[in-house]
């Protein structure tokens, strides 16, 4: 392929992505007449829009077992998914791709295209080639010190892990040659190259799909109680969760767990209060947050998706006590609420170095009294 049709290929996928990821929210703008028509303009001048916010009114299902919602609706999966990257698919590691990744597996291994798979063909190829160039250099190492041996005046030339990576890569080069597809004389069952048996488009029964979207309760409090597009489901009861009695189900499911024992009166620095309003400050600013445990961090910040792009920043919250005795109080053990040491900050810098430029400890002051209610949300 060349250098021009490359960049066409790459010039269709983003247009692709641009449009299935067009949406930053649930939440939809529809307009029913052209943005720049004269009576939009008409309309605006008199403070007036025509267009509306659709509202895909998703449901999803409580489990506090794992402090999640669960989206099983396919259609609802695909909205929360691609319009703001919400949840994770609870057999895959970020987007729900268990059922690509499954047919691709029937097809045979040269129809694998979902992320995944990808991902670790890279990762046994980057393998495979730090092995290669280790064995080169530790052979070119060895000729260079027994030549000096030989010959002390001589020039000795010593390998470095770039000349042994540009040696090793011109010799993979060499070495991949078209291979010529040889017409089948027999009319047995296709086999792919681990002996496996590949099954053909005909024959192929489309699995069924066992993977639902998981929301983290602070994503889940977000879409129902800041957003109003997501209806929660206790399947204890039966009934919608409705959504000024959501953060009373929440708190507790950070508290106590043994039911014979009282729950403690609301406090501020319930472990949901302080991931959720870190959590609703930078969703707020636009940025698409996402679980950060990969990279031993609360938070991952992207300007528009992983689909897109890299993290930007990497969050760590820190929970602060206003008053130092109020920590002694508390029913709950805080991740770092303890001073920062170098043998902390060492781990949580060097997983990171290659991958970002800015780490962020994201400080949440607090102090020892009940929160008051956050107020009736302008959506309901």
């Amino acid at each position: 392929m060349s250098k021009f049709q490359g960049g066409q290929t790459k010039g269709r996928q983003n247009n692709l992505k641009n449009r299935a990821y067009a949406n930053p929210l649930p939440l939809a703008i529809e307009r029913n007449i052209k943005p720049h028509s004269w009576s939009s303009h008409a309309l605006g001048l008199l403070g007036l829009t025509v267009a509306r916010i659709s509202n895909p009114n998703c449901e999803g299902i409580l489990d506090l077992a794992t402090r999640s919602v669960w989206i099983t609706n396919k259609r609802d999966t695909l909205i929360l998914w691609q319009r703001g990257f919400f949840g994770k698919g609870n057999l895959s590691r970020s987007e729900p791709s268990w059922l690509t990744r499954r047919i691709a597996q029937l097809r045979g291994p040269d129809k694998a295209s979902a992320s995944e798979l990808v991902t670790a063909k890279r990762r046994e190829e980057r393998k495979v080639f730090k092995a290669t160039r280790a064995a080169y250099l530790a052979q070119a190492t060895a000729e260079a010190e027994a030549a000096f041996a030989a010959d002390s005046s001589a020039d000795i030339v010593i390998p470095t892990i770039g000349s042994a990576s540009q040696a090793v890569r011109a010799a993979a080069a060499r070495e991949i040659q078209p291979t010529p597809k040889v017409p089948r004389d027999d009319d047995s069952v296709p086999q792919s190259i681990t002996g496996e048996v590949v099954v053909s488009e005909e024959e192929m029964i489309i699995p069924e799909d066992m993977e639902h979207l998981q929301l983290t309760l602070q994503e889940a409090y977000f879409l129902c109680w800041g957003l109003g597009c997501l209806r929660i489901l206790d399947p204890s009861s039966g009934q919608y969760i409705p959504p000024q009695s959501l953060l009373s189900i929440c708190l507790p499911a950070y508290s106590t767990p043994l039911p014979d024992l009282p729950h403690e009166p609301a406090r501020t620095d319930n472990p949901f209060l302080i991931n959720y309003v870190v959590y609703h400050h930078y969703r707020s600013l636009g940025w698409v947050v996402r679980g950060g445990i990969k990279f031993c961090v609360d938070y991952m910040l992207y300007k528009r998706g992983p689909v897109f792009s890299h993290a930007e920043f990497a969050l760590v919250v820190i929970p602060v006590y206003e008053d130092p005795t109020d920590r002694g109080t508390s029913p709950f053990q805080l991740q770092n609420a303890e001073p920062f040491s170098w043998s902390w900050l060492t781990p949580f810098s060097n997983p990171m170095a290659e991958d970002f430029d800015t780490r962020i400890r994201d400080y949440s002051a607090h102090e020892d009294r009940a929160p008051r209610f956050f107020g009736k949300s302008p959506m309901f």
